[in-house]
């Protein structure tokens, strides 16, 4: 029986996760997300599969709970797909509000560009998935626990291991039988590092034959994680001073919630100012909710700052968490010092567009990314230092507000986790490199070679490639 891996997506390159696992003729996705950049090529990408959901699938594994790993779920369901969904309890129960979000952003952003945009440059179609579509794949989910191994399909077990990277994420172990021989595939979707606060740190993989790995940080270390809160510190009491506005673009999944558990932190030290913390996200309001659903995911050190006190980290006297439009928008008018935490993470999408396209020209104001931008994306376009302005909403923006980046607070492995992830598999035969720009794949797959003898591959997009 043959093992043949595929990627779809995430192949040298950051966005849109998923992976084919084909085993002896039946086929399994790992993660089937979206695609995030150029507006008009991730459109394109997101809307084709190069299989038929229907016909082809016969199970998904998600890894977490992220919109590149999980987004295009609502569309697989809705070409077809009838399986299962595997997935931890939080992962699942994050994925509900993260999937009703993103259904909501495509049709409201449908809606504006069909008022304001020039008839040439609207999309041919309508959104990739509705509300409801977004609803109804939710039937499809079966939760696990970390370590309870579970049955995919006939003759391959599959058992989650915390990623530590966001809440819910976990590592895939799957143990296929095959030819009466065992072999052991892992994945590592996007694993995290240790010491990031509220959630566990990423277990060690046990000893697999092939591996298939993240590589977004592959040429590259982070910060310390303790720089991370003085940074944030000193850029809030600096642009304060001036009195201007902290934008900050987060994931409301995750993210979000380390910083704001960050700015409890500070707050309760005396050591920023007393001006108003608003997360305007309603999205990142369900999710802070669903965090404070799942104790179990939580490490040591939130227990005992918050939870031993019966304190919560995510509300305290200077957070307001926003609800309606007219409250977002009213932020508009208001005059600074004030902190504005809006997704999505790169810009590409919801309410922290609005803010940038009014306060990025205001010198008194600072940008703060706190996360990785994928090429392409407008995230990284404003951390460009060679571009001068951008466009957002068909209006050319300059920017004039201060430009930093805290990556101290990336939620992904650097090299040396990579490296140590990696080197730990002693008899690893194959590696396959994924999720990631070709500049960090290839430095990781340089330095493993220089490290261990082992195959490794770094696949590309709807090639197929043999596992044994």
């Amino acid at each position: 029986m043959d093992i043949k891996l595929t990627s779809h997506g995430a192949a040298r390159e950051v966005t849109g996760t998923c992976h084919e696992l084909n085993i002896g003729g039946q086929r399994i996705l790992l993660d089937c997300g979206l695609f995030q950049g150029r507006r008009e090529e991730s459109r394109d990408k997101n809307a084709t599969f190069s299989f038929k959901p229907k016909e082809d699938i016969d199970a998904v594994i998600l890894s977490h709970a992220h919109a590149d790993h999980v987004g295009r779920m609502p569309l697989l369901c809705k070409r077809g797909y009838e399986g299962a969904i595997f997935s931890t309890y939080a992962t699942q129960d994050l994925a509900e509000v993260m999937l009703l979000d993103s259904a909501y952003i495509q049709e409201k952003d449908e809606e504006f560009h069909v008022r304001h945009l020039k008839s040439s440059m609207l999309p041919s179609a309508g959104p990739l998935y509705t509300q409801q579509d977004a609803t109804d794949v939710m039937r499809l989910f079966v939760g696990k626990n970390y370590h309870e191994p579970f049955q995919v399909i006939p003759g391959v077990r599959c058992e989650f291991l915390e990623a530590g990277h966001i809440l819910g994420s976990a590592m895939l172990l799957l143990t296929i039988d095959v030819g009466g021989k065992t072999v052991r595939i892992g994945f590592t979707g996007d694993v995290g590092r240790s010491t990031l606060p509220i959630i566990r740190d990423p277990e060690a993989m046990p000893q697999v034959d092939y591996l298939i790995c993240e590589s977004t940080y592959g040429d590259r270390a982070h910060d310390d994680i303790s720089t991370a809160r003085g940074k944030l510190k000193d850029i809030i009491v600096k642009t304060a001073a001036r009195g201007g506005k902290v934008l900050i673009p987060a994931f409301s999944l995750e993210r979000t919630q380390e910083i704001i558990y960050d700015l409890h932190i500070l707050w309760d030290a005396k050591e920023i100012p007393a001006i108003p913390i608003i997360i305007d996200s309603p999205l990142a309001t369900k999710v802070t909710d669903i965090f404070q659903r799942h104790p179990e995911c939580y490490d040591e050190d939130m227990y005992e700052r918050f939870l031993k006190n019966a304190k919560t980290p995510f509300k305290f006297s200077l957070v307001n968490y926003t609800e309606s439009v007219d409250e977002s928008k009213e932020l508009n008018g208001r005059p600074g010092p004030m902190i504005i935490m809006a997704g999505s993470g790169m810009c590409e999408a919801g309410r922290i567009r609005h803010h940038l396209r009014n306060e990025l020209s205001d010198p008194r104001n600072s940008f703060v990314a706190v996360g990785f931008m994928a090429e392409n994306t407008l995230g990284r376009r404003i951390l460009d230092p060679d571009i001068q302005n951008v466009k957002i909403f068909d209006e050319t923006i300059s920017k004039k507000a201060e430009i930093l980046y805290i990556n101290a607070y990336s939620g992904h492995a650097d090299k040396n986790d990579l490296d140590a992830l990696i080197q730990s598999q002693k008899s690893l035969k194959g590696l396959f490199l994924v999720h990631g720009e070709e500049h960090a794949m290839f430095a990781l797959a340089e330095r493993t070679e220089s490290a261990m003898p082992v195959q490794i591959t770094l696949p590309e997009r709807g090639k197929e490639y043999g596992i044994m």
